[in-house]
């Protein structure tokens, strides 16, 4: 019985999503499918935790957590009282993906939470399984393809979205040629969005176009940390309809009232985009959190409060409307991570 049931909420998840109407659209989180018109303001690129110990000797042996619970809630209750109901964690498997961390999380905050799939080659590959190195790219996407279809491990919980990683600057790797492949197969059987850590121009086009001969749009690749890309090619890439994912909201030593980080940066690039009529192609967050696995009550923890309580405000100071603010922290994040296969 319950595998029919399964069956029957993916089926109507894929029926609905391909329908292209907003309200009939789903998001997959860590406690199942959720309307995409049901998720409010998101956080689009976050953590809770990371394990910077490497692919060969990270696990669950590693932390504790009721530990990482318990440092983590006053985070997310604190963003929820501002309003956001939505968080992207994007820790990768092999780098402190713990599903069932993010699930207990949710429940305590009613937050929802969506985790992903997929294998992280950036920081020279030491993320990446050994099988990885040897498997083809369908080899590779029929491990994806199985999380989200049975979830992950014994959890039950499934990914909301594929998460890769590929060297930052210069040409792509065969190694990272064949994790975007593998991630194209993978969503064209699960409609999981590709959220793919970038960084620069070089490896961002390089990956546009190998999903290209994939046959898959670059509407379902997100340009992950794209600040460190150029003005040029990011407006480039937003009209050919890549998420432009702008990953480093931060304000440094907040107590002094005079200090604003890098929020002039922020307002002059959405300013950009805004006037080029391509904000619907943009995402934001702060790439904050960070419990470290391997340090001692997790180390430093940076909160997730800069976009409620400084960017935003900014962006009102600046002309922002109302609508066009609704648009960067709800409206584009759910059609980024709507479940939906979109090919060329």
């Amino acid at each position: 019985m319950r595998t029919i049931i399964y069956l029957f909420i993916i089926c109507s998840v894929f029926q609905l999503s391909c329908s292209g109407d907003k309200k009939d659209s789903f998001i997959m989180t860590v406690r199942g499918p959720v309307p995409a018109s049901a998720m409010g303001q998101w956080l689009a690129h976050e953590h809770i935790m990371v394990d910077w110990i490497g692919a060969n000797q990270t696990g669950t042996h590693r932390w504790v957590r009721d530990s990482v619970i318990d440092r983590s809630l006053p985070f997310l209750i604190e963003i929820r009282e501002l309003g956001v109901e939505s968080f992207v964690d994007c820790s990768p498997a092999y780098l402190g993906r713990d599903p069932l961390i993010l699930l207990d999380l949710s429940r305590q905050t009613d937050i929802h939470i969506l985790t992903n799939t997929g294998y992280y080659g950036a920081v020279d590959n030491r993320f990446i399984p050994g099988h990885a190195w040897n498997e083809t790219a369908e080899e590779l996407a029929s491990r994806w393809t199985e999380e989200f279809e049975h979830g992950i491990d014994a959890s039950g919980i499934k990914p909301g979205f594929i998460k890769i990683g590929v060297k930052e600057d210069g040409p792509l790797s065969d190694l990272h040629a064949r994790l975007i492949r593998a991630a194209a197969i993978t969503h064209k059987k699960t409609g999981l969005v590709i959220k793919s850590h970038t960084g620069g121009d070089i490896p961002a086009f390089e990956q546009i176009e190998l999903l290209r001969q994939e046959n898959v749009s670059p509407e379902a690749f997100i340009w992950t940390h794209a600040q460190n890309g150029s003005v040029e090619k990011l407006l480039e890439a937003a009209e050919l309809g890549v998420w432009i994912s702008l990953d480093g909201v931060n304000i440094t030593g907040s107590e002094d009232e005079t200090n604003t980080g890098n929020m002039e940066w922020y307002v002059r690039r959405l300013t950009e985009f805004r006037d080029a009529g391509l904000l619907g192609q943009v995402l934001i967050s702060h790439d904050a959190g960070w419990y470290d696995a391997g340090e001692p009550a997790g180390g430093e923890y940076r909160g997730y409060t800069d976009i409620h309580r400084h960017l935003l405000p900014a962006l009102r100071n600046n002309g922002f409307s109302l609508q066009e603010i609704e648009m960067l922290v709800s409206d584009n994040p759910a059609r980024a991570f709507t479940i939906r296969v979109r090919q060329t």
